[in-house]
């Protein structure tokens, strides 16, 4: 049987996710301090919206979220508004923010092996998302590797997006 890092280790490592307090905040630090800039206005987002899980069901929830792309991957921030998340899970744990996901990606032909695989492994799937442009499943291993892991399936549509935002 694979372990996780046999699993992960040949897809790429696509964004570093950031669950924070206060998004406005956390940009003005990385864009003044660190020179990490590009970040477009923070979107509200429904978790109801995405038709994205949490622990197998769709519930009640929202942030904010921007992203820019630095140095090869994409950087995210997230700040849990309302409802439950993931993301609230972690802010309620950590209150002052913190990396929270680490996404990796590949073609989403390849996204049942991979997320199969970590299943088998005993990995537990925290959030699940189907979108035109990937499939999303974010897996707990907080004991492995203390975030959670993002294994992203990338549609033709989603290829052309990433284009996009790193352009």
């Amino acid at each position: 049987m694979n372990t996780i890092n046999d699993t992960i280790s040949g897809l790429e490592l696509a964004q570093i996710g950031w669950v924070v307090p206060d998004i406005h905040a956390a940009v003005k630090f990385l864009e003044g301090a660190l020179g990490i800039t590009g970040f477009p206005a923070p979107q509200h987002v429904r978790a109801q919206d995405l038709n994205m899980t949490y622990h197998g069901k769709v519930v009640a929830a929202d942030w904010l979220t921007t992203q820019t792309y630095n140095g090869g991957t994409f950087i995210e921030l997230v700040q849990p508004l309302s409802g439950q998340s993931m993301f609230h899970d972690y802010l309620a744990q950590h209150p002052a923010g913190g990396t929270q996901h680490l996404a990796f990606r590949l073609p989403v032909s390849g996204f049942e092996q991979i997320t199969n695989d970590l299943r088998q492994q005993g990995y537990a799937v925290i959030s699940e998302v189907d979108h035109p442009i990937a499939r999303m499943a974010f897996f707990d291993t907080y004991r492995t590797l203390g975030v959670v892991t993002e294994i992203m399936g990338i549609t033709p549509e989603g290829w052309k997006a990433i284009e996009q935002m790193k352009g």
